[in-house]
C-alpha cells in the first residue's frame, strides 16, 4: 500500500472526540509528513479552540444535532443534512482525500454521508457502549469500524465485528515515564517531594460533587499528610478550601498539560470518561473512578474492566463523602506496595499503541 496523500478527519463537539482525532493527526504526520490532514468542523464547538492550535487546517461546514433514534429514513429526507454533506463533500473534492476518519460527534455524519456518496473508504473509531449516535448512523455506510476497548464488541451487538485498536493517545501521554518526571511536576505545582499526592480532576467541565467531597475532606487529609492537586474545571464554582492546612492543596481552574498532573501524582480522583481510562490506564496510575450518575451509565462501564483488573476503585457519585474519602484515600494512598500493584495492574489493561494500530487499520480499509 503506497503512502495516504490526503486525509479528512471528523470529530468535534467535546475532548472525547478531538483528543484521538489530533493524536491521531500527529501519528499522520509522524508517519508521513507529506500527507494533507484536514478536519471537519462546526462554527461552534471545541474544535475551534484545539485544532488551529495544533497546526491543522479546521474545515467548518454546519452540523446539527441528531434525533436520538436511528434510521435510514431520517437520512433520507432532512435537507440541511444533504445541506451539510454537501458543503463536506466540497472539502474532501477540493482535497482530493484518499479516506474519511471519524470520531464521533455530530459534524462526523456529513463527513460519513459525503464519503459513502464517493465511494470513499470511511473508518470510524468508537470509545463507547453504546456507540454515539452520530458513529451509529456512520456504520451503515461501512465496515470499517474500529473501538478502543476490548469489553466494548462483547457489549454492543454494533460493534461485534469491530477491531480493538485502543485510544490514540497525545505522544506527552503515550510515551509519558511518571517516576522520571514525578520531581519536576511537583516543583512546577509547588508540590513538597516527600509527601503522597491525590491528584483530582472531573473532567474537562469539572465534577462538582468530586469538587464538594474531596474540599470537605480537605483538613483530614492534610493532617494525615496527603498533598491534593485538584483541577476544579473551569465552569465550576470556585470551592472554599482551608487556609492553614499543614501541606499543599492546591488548586486550578483548568490544566491543559495533562501529563504533568499525572506524573506528580500517587493516586487519581476522576470521572470515567473514555479519554481519561484510556489515558491514566496506559501510564498504569492508580485511579478511583467516579462515573457519571445522570447518563446511559457509559462511563461506569468504561472504568470497570480497568477495576476488575486490579487497577482501579469504584464509588457512586452519591457514595463520595468527605468521610468515604477520608476512610478510603488516607489507607491507599499510603501504601506503596498496593499502589504499584494497581499501577501495574491498570498498565496491563492499558495500551499507548493505539495511534499506530489505527493508522495500520485505515491502511488495511484504504488498501481494499
Amino acid at each position: 500500500m503506497g503512502p495516504l496523500r490526503s486525509v479528512v478527519l471528523c470529530g468535534g463537539g467535546t475532548g472525547g472526540h478531538i483528543y484521538p482525532l489530533l493524536a491521531f493527526a500527529d501519528c499522520l504526520r509522524r508517519h508521513d509528513p507529506s500527507v494533507r490532514i484536514t478536519c471537519l468542523g462546526t462554527p461552534k464547538g471545541l474544535e475551534n479552540e484545539l485544532i488551529p492550535p495544533a497546526g491543522y487546517d479546521l474545515r467548518q461546514i454546519p452540523a446539527y444535532q441528531l434525533p436520538r433514534s436511528i434510521n435510514m429514513s431520517l437520512v433520507r429526507t432532512p435537507d440541511r443534512m444533504w445541506k451539510a454533506a454537501r458543503a463536506a463533500g466540497k472539502v474532501i473534492d477540493e482535497v482530493r482525500a484518499d479516506v474519511v476518519v471519524g470520531f464521533g460527534g455530530y459534524v462526523s455524519v456529513p463527513g460519513y454521508l459525503a464519503a459513502w456518496r464517493r465511494e470513499l473508504p470511511v473508518v470510524i473509531h468508537e470509545v463507547n457502549v453504546p456507540p454515539g449516535v452520530a458513529n451509529r448512523l456512520g456504520m451503515k455506510f461501512t465496515k470499517h469500524v474500529a473501538v478502543g476497548f476490548p469489553h466494548q464488541p462483547a457489549q454492543a451487538e454494533s460493534l461485534r465485528d469491530a477491531r480493538v485498536v485502543g485510544v490514540p493517545l497525545r505522544r506527552s501521554i503515550a510515551g509519558l515515564d511518571r517516576a522520571a518526571l514525578r520531581n519536576a511536576a511537583r516543583a512546577h505545582f509547588g508540590l513538597r517531594p516527600d509527601l503522597p499526592v491525590l491528584f483530582v480532576a472531573g473532567g474537562s467541565q469539572g465534577a462538582r460533587s468530586i469538587n464538594l467531597a474531596v474540599s470537605g475532606a480537605a483538613k483530614e487529609l492534610a493532617r494525615n499528610g496527603v498533598q491534593v492537586l485538584h483541577v476544579i474545571g473551569a465552569r465550576n464554582e470556585p470551592v472554599s478550601i482551608p487556609t492553614d492546612l499543614p501541606v499543599p492543596y492546591v488548586t486550578l481552574p483548568y490544566l491543559s498539560e495533562m501529563e504533568l498532573g499525572y506524573a506528580a501524582a500517587d493516586l487519581m480522583l476522576a470521572r470515567g470518561g473514555a479519554m481519561t481510562c484510556a489515558e491514566v490506564a496506559a501510564i498504569g496510575l492508580p485511579t478511583i473512578y467516579v462515573p457519571y450518575p445522570h447518563s446511559n451509565q457509559e462511563q461506569k462501564r468504561n472504568a470497570l474492566p480497568v477495576v476488575e483488573a486490579g487497577g482501579g476503585l469504584l464509588v457512586d457519585d452519591a457514595e463520595l463523602t468527605p468521610g468515604w474519602l477520608e476512610r478510603t484515600v488516607i489507607p491507599l494512598v499510603r501504601d506503596p506496595r498496593r499502589l504499584a500493584a494497581m499501577g501495574a495492574a491498570a498498565a496491563a489493561y492499558g495500551r499507548r499503541d493505539g495511534d499506530v494500530a489505527l493508522l495500520n487499520f485505515v491502511y488495511e480499509a484504504v488498501s481494499r
